[in-house]
């Protein structure tokens, strides 16, 4: 039964899912967000730099343990309380309450868990620069998608046309006015554009595919995007994105930048904690200990066997007597029984307390901590040169993107007046064919030529807002389609 509930639950959700209506660019970025495995993988190690900060920062507090023994310890052995030897049986107890706090230590340990909390700091803009990434490419994702999807469109409105026209050429064929040639080469025509509408609709079926992939939704599900018009998605004007502007804006607003400054400040922090390993540090500590034991020991009467004379005299009246001693055996029988004070008053009783001052002064450790020292200035300068190299990077990147923008809106414009010189030649050609004065073969090459000048102004269009919206996002912005 439990396994049907959870076969309908999978059904449900699954429903549910392909139930929704189509998704923005908003939708699918958060949704890659919330189930992406690497964004997953950098929050754990943000978690496992926050445990990490805790655990140092705990290391400044006085450290306090308690601790206890028992036992049972039988025939001549040590009376923990006394310290004599005895030949008994006995339980014995044991506590101890032992605390401990560095004083001084030239801040190795505040360092420490300053660096542990940049660090910590450091994973958590990862985190969000992975988290920008992943939004990237599902922006890259959902307007290839979206081009494709236009170009589907183009190739469909190029069949319906070259149907039209293979339409009106097969009457005027049958009425004798023009020949089966023109006929059979829109035929071909058609066939080929059929062909590519198939191709078109392939692709744009496959970059849906790999959309799905890169949100990590499954295949099976019934997926589809929102298509907004290309005309309609805002970009800021390019002079609102100079490229030293953008660059000055992404040292501050993006979170690799922050990463690699925040790297380095934990490095830092890292050598202030190893010079001061290298120095004295005074530690302070105390105690408080007790013991008792438990034991029944028997008492025997004793039994008069007579009188010992001693060496000692008594003078009585100027007579000396010797002193004598009663003598005594034990008997057996038992007449009660010993035993020591209840274990609680004894470890009242035994209470012992100690505090004291240690000094710990590094003379020679195999060279370990100055080692760690040079090693931990050698991170620094490592990390200062990938921040200069990151950097440099970003500034060579956002240049080429800015001059890649630039080609692009020119490429566009470029495109557009071949699109409209292309569509006014086709006009022309298309009524010169409509009086039989041009052949199905030259009506074919013009709107041919149409067909290019269409998706060449297309992709340029969706390669230049791409273009710009990727210097939106390196001047901080996110990736915006509406």
């Amino acid at each position: 039964m439990k396994r049907y509930f959870f076969l309908l639950l999978t059904i449900a959700i699954s429903t549910g899912v392909g139930a929704q209506q189509k998704w923005d660019l908003r939708q699918c970025v958060d949704y890659a967000l919330q189930n992406n495995i690497s964004i997953r993988q950098t929050d754990l190690q943000s978690q496992f730099s926050a445990l990490n900060f805790i655990q140092n920062k705990a290391g400044q507090l006085p450290s306090l343990s308690l601790g206890g023994s028992s036992g049972f310890r039988l025939g001549r052995s040590e009376n923990p309380t006394t310290g004599v030897l005895e030949d008994n049986n006995f339980f014995n107890l044991g506590m101890q309450l032992q605390s401990g706090v560095s004083l001084f230590n030239w801040f190795a340990i505040k360092n420490n868990r300053e660096s542990s909390r940049l660090s910590w700091e450091a994973d958590k803009s990862q985190t969000r620069k992975v988290m920008d990434d992943i939004a990237l490419n599902v922006a890259v994702s959902y307007l290839q998608t979206l081009l494709a999807r236009e170009q589907v469109k183009v190739a469909a409105v190029q069949v319906e046309q070259v149907r039209a026209q293979l339409r009106d050429t097969r009457k005027r064929v049958d009425a004798g006015v023009l020949p089966e040639l023109n006929a059979a080469e829109l035929e071909a025509q058609l066939a080929r554009d059929g062909a590519g509408l198939i191709s078109a609709e392939t692709t744009a079926a496959q970059l849906l595919l790999q959309l799905k992939a890169v949100l990590n939704l499954d295949a099976a599900v019934d997926f589809d995007i929102a298509t907004p018009p290309v005309d309609q998605i805002p970009v800021d004007p390019l002079a609102e994105l100079q490229p030293e502007l953008v660059y000055l804006t992404a040292l501050q607003m993006l979170p690799q930048q922050k990463v690699n400054r925040l790297r380095i400040e934990a490095a830092e922090k890292s050598v202030s904690a190893a010079r001061g390993r290298l120095y004295p540090s005074v530690t302070a500590f105390g105690s408080l200990s007790s013991n008792a034991i438990s034991f029944k020991h028997e008492i025997y009467n004793q039994v008069l066997t007579g009188y010992n004379t001693t060496g000692a005299r008594v003078n009585a009246g100027g007579v000396f007597f010797p002193v004598e001693v009663p003598s005594f055996k034990q008997g057996d029988n038992i007449v009660g029984y010993f035993r020591p004070d209840g274990l609680g008053r004894q470890l009242n009783t035994n209470l012992g307390q100690s505090v004291g001052l240690g000094l710990n002064i590094p003379v020679f450790n195999g060279r370990s901590a100055r080692i760690n020292l040079d090693r931990s200035r050698l991170q620094v300068q490592q990390l200062q040169l990938q921040l200069e190299q990151g950097q440099r990077q970003l500034k060579q990147d956002i240049y080429k993107a800015y001059t890649d923008a630039v080609a692009a809106l020119q490429k566009y414009e470029a495109d557009k007046k071949v699109l409209t010189t292309a569509e006014k030649s086709f006009s022309f050609a298309s009524k010169r064919y409509d009086l039989n004065l041009l052949s199905a073969f030259e009506l074919i090459n013009s709107q041919g030529n149409q067909q290019r000048a269409r998706i060449q102004a297309l992709y340029s269009k969706y390669d230049y807002v791409f273009k710009m919206k990727l210097l939106e996002f390196y001047k901080g912005q996110g990736i915006k389609l509406q």
